[in-house]
């Protein structure tokens, strides 16, 4: 094997060089096979996910990769093999990870480490790899297959696309090795953005994916990959040799499954209850339509889009209302409000996306707050509310959105239609599981008009609401969400239980009572206790992501306990062998195939990120905080985060994930005005857009209520205020406007109102800043029972 030189004067770039590729001869990147094995049986499949690495230059290596996974699939091992050892990585809390990880590095041992970013995004480092060396890391994994309309579905993404990265820089080392820099809104923007190779780079990596099917007695009619060339070998299907990791693969089984109650053995089950034959009731709906007409959409997922929005429209009658948004980083309305659907508001709508092109950066969160300010509260007249989301979802503050709009989506009906070759699925699952909806996936324009004949059927109104379960003794607090039965997808839950061998199905159809008996039947799947404990986690996890910061320690429990990888543990592997003097004298983050189907540029872009487009578009506008506060004026303005209230503001008004810095810089268009980058003064500030938090009940105005019932705001300010890198004087001022909105919600507290008096000063000169937030601090320290420790105080995806 070829070993390069890194000696400065040898590893100059040349001209055709992709993005972190020293030279574009094969050799120069560490990653060397992705090799995909999976076996079918029934509606789950088992994976196992085999990654060769090694180390073509003359120094010790650490290579990093950011691939995609399943977003339902539960890692449940990984392995780490090299020079003839093997071994086995071990499920810890991600700090103890990582510094367990960076220990065996500084002391020359061989170490793996694997992390989830998102859903379904993954990293995987490996340190220490010698000279000419090849490594192996293996991951083992268990996915449930969807299934509707009579097949069932194994989808598994091959490429992270580049996704749209709002808000403004942070300051400080990144969390990761991505390109995007780390932002307000994406706090770990950089582990989720890894380097796009060149169109026309020789194939870097060997890929292999096969597929045993066993139909586990089911009568399998059909199979169809939409996306790849497969070869047939008895019950074995293969992707044919040279493909590229350049977009999803997908294999649709057509079978006919069954209601099925599924037992364990040991606590765990598995119910499929078939969609009944009961007729579609029709119910008055009030319908906003969102279009995506980003950059990202740009090709033949605009024109795709366009006909999948129109369709919708096409499906609406008079006795609805709707409205039409598309967005990019401004959102512009076809018509004001809800309009009714008459014949020639319907044929307007279409006009207006007849003429939607791509262009701009995928602002999400500002359109879904019109969405939801159009639907309003509940209907009287018993009006169906619905959200159509039509979009690629490449975006990278997934868990900004869920916070400051999940609370009021999970209201209504969400609808997701995810159109693209390699589509984040993960995060538009998760926004139609929050409003009881259905995520539709296209990945071609072949597979459009079936696709479409689907989602007619789907943003009807369900066949079955209100569901329930009796008869099984189910374990409190571990039932998966039940939601509706659709036309077409059968009813999936998963749960602990502590004794019972069959379950009653109850809910409502078409008004009336409905109810399945379903006799249950022990299997030997070991498959279903990681697949229930996957989809609790990530139950737990999106209630983190819309606030409920105090979940932290059930989700490590679980992951821990049941053996599945989560966003806050790793699985580690450290060789006990020492093969090096030290850590690793070169560091490179594998780059990943631009995505098939993509308009990419032809020569590397300027700025760091590819997507680094929305730095030059317009963004929402700067927030104020009200001038007169009151708790209903500082719920609707949302200045709290990791409770009701929604999420704070930093200077100029971006919002801040808990637990990263705000920040008042950053470039033209993500900050204030006033001042380059930032916020101006309290007195030109722009109005705040309104943010939706959880919904919670405004409290009565004259009712006091103890420290307690505040004291999750109190933590959150205080996680924010000593994550400042330097006192601000407008950050420092607007908290004290929002502790004076908490004191006079108390009923007057004394000294949150004197802290916020105190604060009052920030913003007159000579005033010693650095000093005044100190005092808030040691305030806010002693009313919230002490400093925890600093390490816990950290986002989870910088511990260790």
């Amino acid at each position: 094997m070829k070993i390069t030189s890194l000696e400065p004067a040898r590893c100059l770039p040349v001209p055709d060089a992709g993005f972190g590729a020293l030279r574009t001869e094969r050799g120069n990147l560490p990653l060397e096979s992705v090799d995909v094995a999976a076996a079918i049986s029934g509606l789950v499949a088992g994976v196992e996910v085999t990654q060769g690495f090694r180390n073509p230059f003359d120094v010790t290596l650490e290579a990093t990769y950011v691939f995609p996974l399943p977003d339902r699939a539960a890692v449940t091992a990984f392995r780490m093999e090299a020079d003839d050892r093997v071994i086995e990585g071990v499920l810890k809390e991600r700090g103890q990870a990582r510094a367990d990880y960076d220990r065996a590095l500084r002391e020359g041992r061989r170490a793996a480490i694997a992390e989830e970013d998102r859903p379904d995004v993954f990293t995987i480092r490996v340190g220490n790899i010698l000279p000419g060396e090849h490594v192996t890391v293996r991951l083992s994994l268990s996915q449930p297959l969807p299934y509707e309309d009579g097949a069932a579905t194994f989808r598994f993404p091959l490429v992270v696309a580049p996704r749209y990265v709002p808000g403004a820089p942070l300051d400080g080392p990144p969390a990761g090795d991505g390109t995007a820099p780390d932002t307000d809104a994406v706090p770990d923007a950089s582990r989720i953005t890894p380097p796009v190779l060149l169109p026309g780079f020789p194939d870097p990596v060997r890929l292999s994916l096969s597929v045993r099917i066993d139909a586990a007695g089911l009568d399998l009619r059909e199979l169809a990959s939409s996306l790849h060339v497969v070869e047939e070998e008895g019950d074995t299907v293969r992707l044919r040799p040279g493909e590229r990791l350049d977009r999803d693969f997908v294999l649709r089984l057509a079978f006919e499954a069954s209601t099925a109650l599924q037992l364990d053995g040991a606590g765990t089950f598995a119910l499929t209850v078939m969609p009944p034959p009961v007729a579609e009731t029709r119910v008055p709906r009030d319908l906003v339509l969102l279009l995506d007409r980003s950059g990202s959409m740009g090709g033949w997922k605009m024109v795709a889009a366009r006909r999948a929005a129109a369709r919708i429209v096409d499906t609406l009658t008079w006795a609805d209302r709707f409205a039409v948004l598309t967005f990019d980083s401004v959102v512009e309305q076809a018509f004001e409000g809800l309009v009714e659907a008459s014949d020639r508001n319907r044929y307007r709508a279409v006009e207006h996306l007849a003429r939607v092109d791509a262009r701009g950066g995928t602002e999400l969160l500002e359109p879904l707050r019109q969405a939801v300010s159009l639907l309003g509260g509940a209907r009287p007249d018993g009006r169906e509310r619905v959200v159509v989301l039509v979009t690629d979802g490449q975006v990278g503050n997934e868990d900004q959105i869920l916070e400051q709009a999940g609370g009021a989506l999970s209201a209504m009906r969400v609808h997701a239609v995810g159109i693209d070759r390699a589509v984040n699925a993960g995060f538009l699952g998760r926004l139609a599981g929050l409003g009881a909806g259905r995520c539709e996936l296209v990945e071609s324009e072949d597979r459009l008009d079936a696709a479409m004949d689907q989602i007619h059927r789907r943003i009807g109104a369900p066949l079955v609401t209100d569901l329930s379960l009796k008869g099984l003794d189910v374990e409190p607090g571990t039932l998966t969400h039940l939601g509706s039965i659709f036309p077409g997808v059968p009813l999936r839950v998963y749960g602990r239980h502590r004794g019972g061998g069959s379950v009653t199905v109850r809910g409502l159809a078409a008004g009336a009572p409905w109810e399945q008996p379903v006799a249950g039947t022990v299997v030997d799947s070991p498959a279903l206790r990681a697949v229930w404990a996957r989809a609790h986690l990530r139950e737990l996890e999106d209630r983190y992501a819309m606030g409920e910061r105090e979940l932290e320690a059930e989700i490590v429990r679980v992951s821990l306990e049941y053996g599945v990888l989560c966003r806050f543990t790793a699985y580690v592997a450290v060789d006990t062998r020492q093969a090096a003097e030290g850590g690793p004298e070169h560091r490179v983050i594998q780059p990943v195939e631009p995505p098939s189907g993509w308009e990419m540029p032809s020569q590397a872009p300027a700025m760091p990120s590819f997507m680094a487009q929305a730095a030059v578009m317009s963004a929402p506008p700067a927030f104020r905080a009200p001038a007169a506060p009151t708790f209903e004026s500082a719920l609707d303005e949302a200045p709290f985060a990791g409770g009701p209230m929604g999420a704070p503001a930093a200077p100029g008004g971006a919002p801040v994930t808990p637990g990263g810095p705000p920040d008042a810089g950053g470039p033209a268009g993500h900050g204030g005005a006033g001042r380059p980058g930032g916020a101006g003064g309290a007195g030109d500030r722009a109005p705040r857009g309104r943010t939706f938090g959880r919904p919670v009940p405004a409290p009565a105005r004259r009712s006091p209520h103890g420290l307690d019932a505040v004291k999750p705001q109190l933590v959150a300010e205080l996680d924010r205020l000593t994550a400042l890198r330097a006192a601000d004087a407008l950050y420092l001022a607007d908290l004290g406007s929002r502790l004076a909105a908490l004191a006079a919600y108390l009923g007057g507290h004394a000294e949150l109102a004197e802290l916020a008096r105190e604060l009052e000063a920030a913003e007159r000169p000579g005033t010693d800043l650095e000093a005044l937030r100190e005092r808030a601090v040691e305030v806010l320290t002693a009313l919230t029972g002490g400093d925890p420790d600093p390490e816990q105080r950290r986002p989870f995806w910088k511990r260790g």
